[in-house]
């Protein structure tokens, strides 16, 4: 699995631009329409069991991370294992970071074109819309990330994305599309249930309550400096740290020296 994320990290540095780009607009999608399918979820029975609804949510949002593996597609959060082909000398920083740039700004264009589309075709008119339904819990979703202290959104970053990577680090150990789905399902469900904070998620649920609170009139609670400065700020930032430090660091140190020896 490590030798795997070697040669990967340096075919995605290396990836053009242009193709580069457009993959990561396909992850910001999928991730999007998995916090979109969650939430419905969510809502559709938050009115029986709250803790049910929170449940039944996270186990659907594994889906997002499926299609970006399955489908093939950049995703920011599990591109920071990148860093393990640069400690094994087979890529450079700047080109890791050039990626970690564009699959970044990819993914927020892919997640916005879809919290517009709900929005606007008026997918969040479900369940009452404005009323008690899913445009007032995408806002209120919105609202309450917004509102997190910059430590409390940095540390639940860092966890998230050890889960994330942790995920990813698996299905890489998977030669099936059903293995791949298997080690994929439980940490992803694990870091919703626990609201943890992905940055790539939040582009949606933040930029669709930002779009929502105006389309729904339900009020003027979230800002853009709310968005970039006191959420995806802090939550980037754990999200780098979760990946680069606890993964892939981590198993470098755990089998770096070993992969060298079987060689």
């Amino acid at each position: 699995m490590l030798e795997k994320w070697v040669a990967s990290g340096k075919a995605k540095a290396t990836n053009g631009v242009p193709r580069l780009f457009v993959l990561a607009i396909l992850a910001g999608a999928f991730i999007a329409i998995a916090g979109v399918a969650s939430a419905t979820a969510t809502v559709s029975i938050n009115s029986v069991s709250p803790s049910i609804a929170k449940f039944v949510g996270a186990c659907v949002f594994p889906g997002g991370l499926a299609m970006v593996l399955l489908a093939g597609s950049e995703l920011f959060t599990g591109n920071t294992l990148i860093l393990i082909s640069v400690i094994h000398g087979e890529t450079k920083v700047s080109a890791m970071l050039k990626n970690w740039v564009v699959v970044y700004i990819g993914n927020f264009i892919g997640s916005v074109l879809i919290a517009a589309a709900v929005t606007y075709g008026h997918t969040l008119s479900l369940f009452g819309g404005a009323d008690g339904g899913l445009a007032a819990s995408v806002v209120a979703t919105a609202a309450t990330k917004a509102g997190l202290p910059f430590g409390d959104a940095l540390i639940r970053g860092i966890l998230c994305n050890f889960l994330v990577c942790i995920a990813v680090w698996i299905a890489s150990g998977a030669n099936s599309a059903g293995g791949k789905l298997a080690g994929v399902f439980f940490p992803i469900m694990m870091f919703v249930l626990c609201g943890f904070e992905h940055s790539v998620a939040n582009m949606y649920y933040l930029s669709a309550g930002w779009f929502a609170q105006s389309a729904y009139g339900l009020g003027d609670a979230i800002t853009c400096a709310d968005i970039f400065i006191k959420n995806l700020l802090p939550v980037t930032l754990g999200n780098i740290i979760g990946g680069c430090v606890f993964v892939a660091c981590a198993y470098t140190f755990a089998y770096k020296k070993k992969a060298e020896a079987e060689k």
